[in-house]
C-alpha cells in the first residue's frame, strides 16, 4: 500500500474513532412502581419511575442515541414524552397517550429508542396520559458534543432545579371527578423545588431544597417548570442571574433579578456567587403569576442558597433574606421579561427564521362550554362543561388506535378528520364582549401540512369564559416567536413589527392574557405532532390539536416503520 493509501486509511480510522468518541448509545431502565411518599406530613402511595420522586436525572450528548426501556409495574396506563426533543424522524417514541402511540398497559415494556439530533440543553421527561405527570417527571441534560464549548462561561457547577407541584389528595381522583363535572379541578397543596416544598409550609421544615455553593464560583441552574398548571416567578435573594438558554437555546445573555418560566419552559441560568462568605443565608422563592379567574394555588415554594465556610460556627444563626417577587398578576413584568429573549443568531448557533411563509394559519384559544352528558349534574356555566377549543374545535383524543398509527397504515377513517380549519369559523370581537353562543364542537381535526411547509402561526387568546394566558407546546419541533401583542391581532400593520433577524427560538411560548403571539416553523419532520396548552392537556379544559406532517420524496424525509414492541391500544 503506497503513503496515500496508509494516509487515507489512517483518516477513516481517525473518523470512526471521532465518531465512536462523540456520540454514544446511553441506556435507562424505568420501572414504573407505586412509593409512599411523605409531604406537608401527609402519606400517600403515588405513581413514581425507580421509586424516586421527582424521577431520575436522563444525561447524554448532542449526536447520542438514547434507549430507555420503560417497564409498567402499576394499574394505571403509563405514556412518557421526552418535552423538547424534537425526535426526528422517530416520532414512534414521543410519548403522548393516543397520539404517537397506545400507552403502556400493566404489565407490558415499551423501549423509547431515539437520537439527539442538532440539539443540547435542558429539557425534561414527564407521563403523558391523564394527570400521572404530577409525579412522574425529572430532568434531562443534554450536553454539547465532546471538545465543543459552551458560548458563555464554564461553570463550576451545574444544578437542575425542578418546580413542581404536591397534592395531599390522589390527583387521578381529582382529574376523575372534575372530567365528571366538567368543572375546574382542585389546585394542588404547594408547590415544590426538587420535589420538595419547604419551611414556608406547615410541617414542612425539613423537606427543603438547600443549594450549598461556594464563594467567587460560577453556577449553571437548569431550571425547569413541571408544575401542572402555574406559570412562575423565581428569584433568589440578594443574587442576580444571567439568563443564557431558553428551551435548550442558546439566548444573548442578559441580567435579571427575577425569571418567569411557564409551565413546560425550561431556562438554563448563570449564579456568581458572592466573591466572601457573605455571613448570610438567601432565599430562592417561586410563586405564581395569574392571569385567569379560576382558582389556583396562591402559596410560596422556598428553597434555602448558603454558602459553604470552613468554620461550622459561621453557619449557625446566620440571617436569612429574602427575594422581593413581581406581584401575582404583574403582566408588565412579564412582557418586559420576553422581550429580553432573543437568539444569538451567530454563525455557529443561526436563527434559520422562514423568511418566506407557504401557510398563514390563524388560531384562536380560549375556553368554551359543551353539553352536560345526560343524566349528569355539571359545575360549568348554566349547567354546562367547561371545555377548552382552538378555532372553536374542542379536539378528542381517540381511544382504539394512536392517531400516528392510523396514519402510517391508512386506517384514518373513523379515527381522525383531515380538515382542522385555518382560521376561526366565525369571527368576532377576540378580546372584547363575548358572543353569546360558547358551545363548541367536540372532534378530532388534524392540520395537514405537505413536507417541508413553512408556517405562520398565530394564535390568538379570546375573552368568552374569561381572558387568561395560555403555554403553547409544539412538539417535533422548535419554532421561532417573531411577534406578540396585546388586543386583536391586527394583519395589516402588526407583521411590520415582527422580528425576523434574532427571535427568540423555544418549543413553548405563553400566549398573552387578551393577547396574541406569532410563531414560525419549518415543518420539515414527518408523523403526527401534539400541540397542546401545557395546563391540563388531559381535561376538557385542555387546549389542543395535532398536526399531520406528511412524507417527504426522499428516503430520509420519510417516517420509518413502529418498532416491533409498540404497544396496543
Amino acid at each position: 500500500m503506497g503513503a496515500i493509501g496508509i494516509l487515507f486509511l489512517v483518516s477513516i480510522i481517525a473518523l470512526c474513532l471521532l465518531h465512536n468518541v462523540s456520540a454514544a448509545t446511553r441506556h435507562y431502565k424505568f420501572e414504573i412502581k407505586l412509593q409512599n411518599v411523605t409531604r406537608l406530613c401527609h402519606t400517600k402511595s403515588m405513581v413514581t419511575v425507580n421509586g424516586k420522586f421527582p424521577g431520575p436525572r436522563i444525561v447524554a450528548r448532542e449526536g447520542d442515541r438514547l434507549e430507555i426501556e420503560v417497564i409498567n409495574n402499576v394499574q394505571n396506563n403509563i405514556s412518557i414524552h421526552w418535552h423538547g426533543i424534537q425526535q426526528i424522524r422517530s416520532g414512534w417514541a414521543d410519548g403522548p397517550a393516543y397520539v404517537t402511540q397506545c400507552p403502556i398497559q400493566f404489565g407490558q415494556t415499551y423501549v423509547y429508542n431515539f437520537t439527539i439530533i442538532g440539539q443540547r440543553g435542558t429539557f425534561w421527561w414527564h407521563a403523558h396520559i391523564s394527570w400521572l405527570r404530577s409525579t412522574l417527571y425529572g430532568p434531562i441534560i443534554i450536553l454539547p458534543k465532546k471538545n465543543n464549548p459552551y458560548p458563555f462561561t464554564k461553570p463550576y457547577k451545574e444544578v437542575p432545579i425542578i418546580f413542581g407541584e404536591w397534592f395531599n389528595g390522589d390527583t387521578e381522583a381529582i382529574i376523575s371527578q372534575a372530567l365528571q363535572t366538567g368543572g375546574g379541578p382542585n389546585v394542588s397543596d404547594a408547590y415544590t423545588i426538587n420535589g420538595l416544598p419547604g419551611p414556608l409550609y406547615n410541617c414542612s421544615t425539613k423537606d427543603t431544597f438547600k443549594l450549598k455553593v461556594k464563594p467567587g464560583k460560577t453556577y449553571l441552574l437548569r431550571l425547569i417548570n413541571a408544575a401542572l398548571n402555574d406559570e412562575l416567578f423565581f428569584s433568589i435573594a440578594n443574587h442576580t442571574l444571567q439568563v443564557i438558554d431558553a428551551d435548550g437555546v442558546y439566548v444573548k445573555p442578559f441580567e435579571t433579578n427575577t425569571i418567569i418560566i411557564t409551565p413546560g419552559q425550561t431556562h438554563n441560568v448563570l449564579l456568581k456567587t458572592k466573591p466572601h462568605f457573605p455571613n448570610a443565608k438567601f432565599y430562592m422563592l417561586a410563586r405564581p403569576y395569574v392571569t385567569g379567574s379560576g382558582t389556583f394555588d396562591n402559596s410560596t415554594v422556598a428553597g434555602i442558597l448558603e454558602y459553604e465556610s470552613k468554620s461550622k460556627h459561621h453557619l449557625k444563626n446566620l440571617p436569612i433574606f429574602k427575594p422581593s417577587l413581581p406581584s401575582l398578576n404583574d403582566t408588565i413584568f412579564v412582557t418586559n421579561f420576553t422581550s429580553k429573549l432573543r437568539s444569538l443568531a451567530t454563525p455557529q448557533f443561526p436563527a434559520n427564521v422562514p423568511l418566506n411563509v407557504d401557510k398563514h394559519l390563524f388560531f384562536t384559544i380560549g375556553l368554551g362550554t359543551s353539553p352536560c352528558d345526560q343524566n349528569k349534574t355539571c359545575q360549568g356555566p348554566n349547567g354546562t362543561k367547561f371545555s377548552a377549543s382552538i378555532n372553536n374545535v374542542s379536539f378528542i383524543l381517540p381511544t382504539t388506535n394512536a392517531l400516528l398509527q392510523s396514519h402510517f397504515f391508512g386506517q384514518s377513517k373513523g379515527v381522525y378528520k383531515p380538515d382542522f380549519p385555518y382560521s376561526p369559523l366565525h369571527w368576532f370581537n377576540y378580546t372584547g364582549n363575548p358572543p353569546n353562543n360558547t358551545l363548541v364542537n367536540n372532534d378530532t381535526k388534524l392540520m395537514v401540512l405537505p413536507f417541508n411547509t413553512s408556517v405562520e402561526l398565530v394564535m390568538q387568546d379570546t375573552s368568552i369564559l374569561g381572558l387568561e394566558s395560555h403555554p403553547l407546546h409544539l412538539h417535533g419541533f422548535n419554532f421561532f416567536v417573531v411577534g406578540q401583542g396585546f388586543g386583536n391581532y391586527d394583519p395589516n400593520k402588526d407583521p411590520s413589527n415582527f422580528n425576523l433577524v434574532d427571535p427568540i427560538e423555544r418549543n413553548t411560548v405563553g400566549v398573552p392574557s387578551g393577547g396574541w403571539v406569532a410563531i414560525r416553523f419549518l415543518a420539515d419532520n414527518p408523523g403526527v405532532w401534539f400541540m397542546h396548552c401545557h395546563l391540563e392537556v388531559h381535561t376538557s379544559w385542555g387546549l389542543k390539536m395535532a398536526w399531520l406532517v406528511q412524507d417527504g420524496k426522499l428516503p430520509n424525509q420519510k417516517l420509518p416503520p413502529p418498532p416491533m414492541d409498540l404497544p396496543k391500544c
